[in-house]
């Protein structure tokens, strides 16, 4: 995963292949958007740490309830899909759009941060909650169309970063989409085959 993810960054990059100074830059922010993640992510373990077990209890995924009507319920493909893609589509509109302000860097910074607090904080709680249980179910609810939405959002991501020296092109235009959309297909038609598989097994 850590070298697929520098992978792509470093691709992003690559219609300005100048060594030396450009490669510093490049790791620098690479380190710092890498700092926002995981700020988010500590503050968001902390925070799962001070709620109360009853309102962890009441959270979507860890309710008795919803997980066991989840192992359940028969779920037609094609609606799931659609739905799915109403609510994924609608964070990457709005970062795009709010992208292409001046506050480009700030939002990209919020993006990370508030990404990062929500796993720190679903993963904590998850494992307050239900043990390694309750870890696994969080692992096994991101596989394994996350890494597919990790790698679309990170072209954009790093082209907002660092504008105005990269430039936006039609390759990234088709990657982004294609991520995205093999991201959408595997989470509507093969993470809940995984999710019920594993629900069964509590």
């Amino acid at each position: 995963m850590k070298y697929l993810l520098h992978d792509i960054l470093k691709w992003s990059f690559s219609e300005r292949k100048e060594t030396g100074g450009m490669d510093v830059k490049i790791q620098r922010n690479q380190r710092m958007l890498a700092a926002f993640g995981m700020l988010g992510f500590a503050v968001g373990i902390v925070y799962a740490n001070l709620m109360t077990r009853d309102y962890i209890g009441n959270i979507g995924i860890f309710n008795d309830f919803f997980l066991q009507q989840y192992g359940m319920v028969e779920i037609d493909m094609s609606d799931y899909l659609w739905y799915l893609g109403r609510i994924r589509i609608l964070p990457v509109v709005l970062l795009a759009m709010l992208g292409y302000t001046r506050f480009r860097r700030v939002v990209v910074s919020a993006f990370l941060l508030w990404t990062g607090f929500s796993c720190g904080m679903i993963m904590t709680a998850s494992v307050l909650q239900m043990g390694i249980q309750g870890l696994i179910l969080c692992l096994i609810g991101m596989t394994p169309h996350m890494i597919f939405y990790i790698a679309g959002y990170l072209i954009l991501i790093w082209y907002f970063y660092t504008y105005p020296v990269m430039r936006w092109n039609a390759q990234k235009t088709v990657s982004t989409i294609l991520f995205l959309a093999i991201g959408l297909v595997l989470e509507a038609y093969v993470n809940p085959i995984l999710m019920q598989g594993f629900l069964k097994t509590l």
